[in-house]
């Protein structure tokens, strides 16, 4: 029986190691830190219908936010679920790497930010929560490597891994756009950046169509 070809990620798809230094990336957690310090805090995301809770908890910066729970599901939001404040804007390092990176007409909107504990993962899933779905998702890697997955447009299809360290980005354009990826596991200790240890990861998305 010939062998199966290897599985190539799909056109779009970007990794850019070491794209942030480590002073850019002590940078970034710290407004990240400050930010939930201040109107921002961490909360625990949970499932539509179920209830069932997210194994990372997150927080956002931007015009909008990505939250998710029992009753409403998935969506975005321009206030914090809990303190009701308006979410923080987005470091300028992070405004930056979109201008670079995603060949976009337009600004994110919305910036994820899940903090991975040793035990977290994170099924194979497309983002597709948005209306600019023709904007690249922007990902910046902090702290603790992970190994990440990405397939195709179909869940159950042929996948390919590949370790994530502290300061990489992720672009996903094109048909990635449309692509299943997870995160599998995470290496504890892999990395000191992380005040309390584990991963932090920074998702930038375009929601609203440009006018």
């Amino acid at each position: 029986m010939p062998a199966r070809p290897a599985f190539s990620p799909p056109d779009g798809f970007r990794l850019l190691p070491g794209y942030f230094s480590r002073a850019q990336q002590e940078k970034l957690i710290d407004a990240v830190f400050a930010a939930a310090e201040t109107g921002a805090p961490f909360f625990q995301p949970r499932m539509p219908r179920t209830g069932q809770p997210l194994s990372v908890t997150m927080t956002n910066f931007g015009p909008l936010g990505w939250v998710t729970d029992r009753t409403k599901g998935y969506r975005y939001e321009p206030a914090h679920p809990e303190t009701g404040q308006n979410w923080p804007a987005m470091p300028d390092a992070l405004m930056t790497l979109w201008s670079e990176v995603s060949n976009y007409p337009a600004p994110p909107e919305a910036c994820l930010v899940n903090w991975y504990r040793a035990d977290s993962r994170m099924g194979l899933h497309v983002d597709f929560d948005e209306e600019a779905t023709d904007a690249a998702v922007v990902s910046v890697s902090l702290g603790d490597k992970a190994r990440f997955r990405i397939g195709g447009p179909e869940r159950k299809g042929p996948t390919a891994s590949m370790v994530l360290s502290s300061g990489d980005v992720v672009v996903l354009g094109g048909a990635a756009r449309r692509s299943y990826h997870g995160v599998d596991r995470i290496y504890p200790g892999a990395s000191t950046l992380v005040p309390g240890g584990g991963r932090i990861n920074l998702t930038m998305r375009r929601v609203t169509i440009p006018a």
